[in-house]
């Protein structure tokens, strides 16, 4: 007798939660990530609202655990990506072979302090970091660095917010 196909894995209200997190965090650190962004360099706004919303959509997870987790191993990356990144544009400037030797040097780090699931996305600020200092050369690598850090604390401090925040709504009954 064939077994029936089920579609739905997860309770409807867990769902529907999950789906609010992303829209507030999505949104919240745009926003926020735009305008703290603007205050310091305003032709990098944009960039500094995706890349707090990107930060903050990449650490959640299905538990409050394994976001907090996973929150302090992206911020952990984040910052060897930038301040690899940033020593590196100061002493040489941009050049996709010193961007390339910069990203595979924040994932040899990363893997040596065993966090290589994150490393990746410290890898990818350095590429960010290096871009944005090819487009907007009238920032210092040390305040782009530092933009990208403070974008990626807001994205991440927005998803935890949320999922705290949130988190009645799972657990209630009804």
């Amino acid at each position: 007798m064939a077994m029936p196909i089920t579609l739905l894995h997860k309770p409807l209200r867990a769902t529907l939660v999950v789906g609010l997190q992303t829209v507030l965090i999505t949104g919240l650190s745009y926003y926020l990530g735009e305008i703290f962004t603007a205050v310091f360099h305003g032709s990098s706004a944009q960039i500094g609202g995706l890349w707090s919303a990107l930060s903050g959509l990449i650490v959640l997870q299905s538990t409050i655990r394994e976001t907090l987790k996973s929150s302090l191993l992206r911020l952990i990356g984040t910052f060897i990506g930038a301040l690899i990144c940033a020593i590196y544009l100061w002493l040489f400037g941009f050049s996709i072979i010193g961007m390339a030797l910069c990203a595979g040097l924040t994932m040899s780090i990363c893997y040596l302090l065993n966090i290589f699931e994150y490393a990746r996305l410290a890898a990818v600020t350095v590429v960010i970091i290096a871009v944005i200092s090819v487009r907007t050369p009238d920032i210092s690598p040390f305040l782009n660095s530092f933009l990208r850090f403070c974008e990626a604390v807001i994205g991440v401090g927005i998803c935890i917010a949320c999922v705290y925040g949130l988190r009645p709504l799972v657990w209630q009954r009804g």
